[in-house]
């Protein structure tokens, strides 16, 4: 397991900065103290933080660590009533409890409520351990929350302003797509190439082939190419149906039959001759094709 020793660029700038850069959002104030010993009865967890979900297996790492180690980078906390409020930091508090310590290093420091939440989504996302939804969600609460540009949310995070732009176009992707991602089904490159593609269908499709077929990232690449040259070869050509009712159609039937849909319209030529269309049903299994036999109202006899 690899260990992150300090606060990271982005937090760190955030900290140290006083608000003074053009980028900043808040007027977040310097360390109160240096790293101090603060019993962990004192501490109650930060009602802002993001993360809802922690691994057993990240934790049961931590744990580990921290039992041979305990806790190298200190806590941020803010002064709460007659204790503290945690900023930044939960995981390894929760780590620290379970080790039965008393006690953890951390850093005092003055912060308003949104200089909190601001804190604790750079800390998340600047862990090691999110998958690229979590991280999309990050940078989209950073965007809507204290209206950051791109740009900034990137010099905040330590990131590349591309890294940044690629990553939130994965939250665009359907709903079932996103649910193979959160559930490591697909990689991040896989993510990435999919939320490239236009046409959401087909970002479905592809989803199922990746697991299916067990598409490496370069695979995936290959064909999401090969789609795009066959797409531009068809757009020379004159189709029956537009791209926009193609996708209202496409909508309709997927949300209709609970599959994926394929419409390929019909095709005039140059020279008026006409290429057919077709209509393409996915099912997975003889339960899913009597299924969708049964909405289309066709029974054995």
């Amino acid at each position: 397991m690899s260990i992150k020793h300090g606060l990271g660029r982005g937090l760190d700038a955030l900290i140290s900065d006083g608000g003074g850069s053009a980028a900043a959002v808040s007027t977040i104030r310097k360390p109160v103290t240096g790293t101090v010993k603060i019993p962990i009865q004192k501490i109650r967890k930060n009602p802002f933080q993001p993360r809802r979900k922690f691994t057993d297996e990240a934790m049961v790492e931590l744990i580990e660590s921290v039992k041979k180690r305990g806790v190298i980078q200190p806590l941020l906390v803010r002064p709460s009533g007659d204790g503290y409020e945690l900023i930044a930091g939960e995981r390894r508090l929760r780590a620290a409890t379970a080790t039965g310590l008393t006690e953890v290093p951390a850093v005092v420091m003055e912060a308003s409520d949104n200089d909190s939440l601001e804190i604790a989504l750079i800390e998340n996302l600047q862990r090691e351990d999110l998958n690229i939804l979590e991280i999309a969600e990050g940078y989209e609460a950073l965007s809507a929350k204290f209206n950051l540009t791109q740009e900034q949310i990137a010099a905040r995070v330590g990131v590349a302003r591309a890294s940044v732009a690629n990553t939130m176009r994965i939250l665009s992707l359907p709903a079932e797509v996103k649910q193979l991602i959160a559930s490591g089904l697909l990689l991040p490159g896989h993510a990435k190439l999919l939320a490239g593609m236009e046409i959401k269908d087909e970002q479905v499709l592809f989803a199922n082939r990746i697991i299916k077929e067990n598409l490496s990232v370069r695979n995936l690449e290959k064909l999401v190419q090969k789609a795009r040259r066959t797409t531009k070869k068809k757009r020379a050509e004159k189709e029956d149906i537009t791209a926009s009712h193609l996708s209202y159609l496409s909508d309709r039937l997927h949300r209709f039959f609970g599959t994926s849909i394929r419409i390929a319209p019909c095709r005039t030529l140059a020279n008026g001759k006409k290429i057919r269309g077709s209509l393409q049903i996915d099912f997975y299994s003889t339960e899913d094709l009597n299924r969708i036999l049964d909405l289309l109202g066709i029974t054995e006899e």
